[in-house]
């Protein structure tokens, strides 16, 4: 059984709080999404609502086309779980003004909190956790500066790396297992992309 003590709401608005035109977010489907919406919506925040393992791939992309911007993708284990090739590409291209931050709370969260694959082995009969060490695939596959937060202590250290510091950085979070309210955005695709664009690009 997980052992965090980190909530991931409060976190992901002290690392949100104060963002401005320069600050590129991408999120997860769910939880993540809740949470950067909850921290407060905003035209430059692209919360995903069905593209599992689409974040870190959108953020790489974003990264590259806006090298003056900051880019942060803030998800969760089981979707970069799903995609998890996607940390070599981000280490071939090295974008130094990407941030990804996996909040990882050892559950598939969207489909009653199973066990995901980094949940530890042997946490019951019905628990399919693998042990799976998401921080050292990120440093297998070439990303040089990563990094597992787990204490509160922790945390200033944690925004100031995810917000300033040289690219890629790769930080993974273990977080609570909770039940919180869902804090939606709109649930129009096309209007997310509209405004998001609209926003980095200016109007058409």
């Amino acid at each position: 059984m997980s052992t965090a003590t980190l909530q991931r709401r409060p976190l992901v608005k002290q690392i949100l709080a104060g963002a401005d035109d320069n600050l590129l977010v991408v999120a997860g489907l769910g939880s993540s999404n809740w949470d950067i919406t909850a921290a407060g919506d905003r035209p430059l925040n692209m919360p995903l609502w069905g593209a599992m393992g689409g974040t870190v791939p959108m953020g790489l992309g974003l990264a590259i086309a806006q090298p003056s911007k900051r880019v942060l993708v803030i998800t969760g284990d089981a979707d970069l779980m799903m995609v998890v090739s996607c940390l070599a590409t981000v280490a071939a291209q090295q974008p130094d003004n990407l941030a990804i931050c996996v909040l990882d709370n050892e559950k598939f969260g969207e489909t009653g909190n199973q066990a995901s694959h980094t949940s530890p082995r042997n946490n019951g009969p019905t628990d399919s956790g693998a042990g799976t060490d998401l921080a050292m695939i990120a440093k297998g596959c070439g990303i040089a500066d990563t990094g597992t937060v787990r204490d509160q202590a922790d945390v200033a250290a944690l925004v100031k790396d995810l917000r300033t510091r040289k690219g890629p950085v790769f930080r993974l979070v273990k977080v609570m297992v909770e039940k919180l309210e869902f804090v939606m955005p709109p649930q129009d695709g096309a209007h997310l992309k509209d405004r998001f664009r609209a926003a980095l690009l200016g109007s058409p």
